[in-house]
């Protein structure tokens, strides 16, 4: 049996179904965490052969010492993985400290970790990307801006997600940026007027693709964070082909091994006279880790499988041994706001979509921040359940309202 150290098993809720799948493989999973353990789920305390709890993940000292002790207790680690962004670089230095050789590096980290370095990923892989400029001052930051227009976004170099990335669509809202520039390292790219898609994958130890999908994000989630905009995607029923092309290049170019990844793109929505013609993939960014959210489980519901299991069997067997071999459908997220005022009630979604429904609940506020504070996800057969499950949810009164004057209008 080997062992496996899983970084923060409890946070997200649904991470600890990669435990669960691990030691459904015979893996001796080892947990360490801020959450006590009489707050485990039992579900997660029978997959753990020991926990260990930590006052303080961001304190390296006491993360060092817990791997020490799991280490001393259980023998040679063979694995150490968190499969959460925040955690990527921690992961990194305790493995090369503890010479596991199985996972991502320190000095692997400067490319999939800053966003002006995965640029040089994305040409390697032959996809273009948004022109970028590193922020300095306001002089440099205009003379980009005129060689590419208004409007453009700026983001933390290295962040997580739409966090404090926002777009400048005029002088007056960059001179209110800089007047408040923070000091950590920031980015500044061109506007793409896209579709965000991603391609999902689990790869093994040779780099080969053992599973895929993808989701596509009709709006941008940073307009949705930080405008309150609808919060709405999908798992596909199956992946665009030149989206896998470019999925699979990525991988060879980013040298992908024993991971389950998220690589962003866009797919031009209009001609754009750099990147190139309408519906043309252009990279946006990697994620050395799984989507976030729920979009592990939505993958399940469309493609009735268990991704948790086939990252557990990559890990342990470098191939699948649980396999679906049902046919593939979509599965929509909503995300609705507390303070907008939608046609249809939370109680009116779930009478009418309950056979549809996977999940329906109001989430805490730690995470409504991203995702919104009332979310469904829905297992649906067409594209065209789809869209009327998507205009249902997110119709607001007002919509509604002038809906219903026009068609007096029309009908009189």
């Amino acid at each position: 049996m080997k062992n496996f150290i899983f970084i923060s098993p409890a946070f997200p809720d649904n991470y600890e179904n990669f435990c669960t799948a691990l030691k459904a493989d015979g893996v001796n999973v080892l947990g360490i965490g801020d959450t006590p353990y009489d707050s485990l789920s039992p579900r997660l305390r029978g997959a753990l052969t020991e926990y260990y709890r930590v006052e303080d993940m961001e304190n390296y000292d006491a993360m060092f010492r817990a791997v020490a002790f799991l280490s001393f207790r259980h023998g040679k680690i063979d694995w150490l993985e968190s499969n959460n962004e925040y955690w990527l670089m921690q992961d990194a230095q305790l493995r090369e400290d503890f010479h596991i050789t199985t996972g991502l590096m320190p000095k692997d980290m400067t490319l999939i970790k800053y966003k002006s370095k995965m640029k040089e990923g994305y040409k390697k892989a032959g996809i273009p990307c948004a022109r970028h400029h590193m922020v300095s001052d306001l002089k440099s930051a205009s003379a980009f801006i005129r060689q590419v227009g208004y409007p453009v976004i700026v983001k933390p170099d290295s962040g997580v997600g739409a966090s404090d990335t926002w777009r400048i669509r005029n002088e007056q809202d960059l001179k209110s940026f800089f007047c408040n520039v923070p000091s950590i390292p920031y980015i500044m790219e061109e506007f793409v007027p896209g579709e965000i898609c991603s391609y999902d994958a689990i790869v093994n130890s040779k780099g080969n693709v053992l599973f895929e999908t993808g989701n596509i994000s009709p709006i941008s989630i940073m307009d949705c964070v930080n405008e309150h905009e609808p919060i709405h995607f999908y798992i596909v029923d199956r992946l665009a082909e030149d989206l896998k092309e470019c999925g699979r290049a990525c991988l060879k170019a980013f040298r992908v091994r024993s991971r389950f990844v998220h690589l962003e793109f866009f797919r031009l929505t209009e001609d754009h006279e750099y990147l190139g013609k309408k519906g043309q993939i252009v990279g946006l960014e990697v994620n050395m880790r799984p989507s976030g959210g729920p979009t592990p489980d939505m993958i399940n519901f469309a493609y009735s499988t268990n991704c948790y299991q086939h990252y557990a069997d990559m890990m342990v067997y470098d191939r699948l041994r649980h396999r679906s071999r049902s046919t593939p459908c979509f599965c929509a997220f909503v995300g609705r706001w507390r303070e907008v005022s939608y046609a249809h009630s939370h109680t009116d979604i779930i009478r009418t979509f309950k056979e549809k429904l996977k999940t329906a609940e109001e989430l805490p506020e730690v995470l409504a921040h991203g995702m919104g504070n009332f979310i469904y996800l829905a297992k649906l057969e067409s594209r065209e359940e789809m869209e009327e499950f998507f205009r249902y949810t997110l119709e607001t009164a007002s919509q509604a309202e002038d809906d219903a004057v026009l068609q007096d209008t029309l009908t009189n």
